[in-house]
């Protein structure tokens, strides 16, 4: 209704890997524009609990530097 007809959008973010824990889930979600990473947590209902930039080692926010496309 409000879009420029049927122009496909590309997708912001994707589940690069997830992890079930209990009764939890961790993903590692990328900004496919920037290429940082983050670590999201879900409860029970799939509500996201938190999210934050995933670190590095050295406390570095860790970029995918060479993203395929998508």
């Amino acid at each position: 209704m409000f879009g420029k007809g049927d122009q496909k959008k590309e997708k912001r973010f994707i589940i690069k890997e997830q992890h079930g824990i209990g009764m939890c889930s961790l993903s590692i979600i990328r900004d496919t524009v920037t290429g940082v990473n983050y670590l999201a947590s879900f409860g029970s209902d799939f509500d996201i609990s938190c999210i934050t930039p995933l670190l590095d080692g050295d406390g570095n926010v860790v970029i995918d530097k060479n993203m395929p496309e998508i």
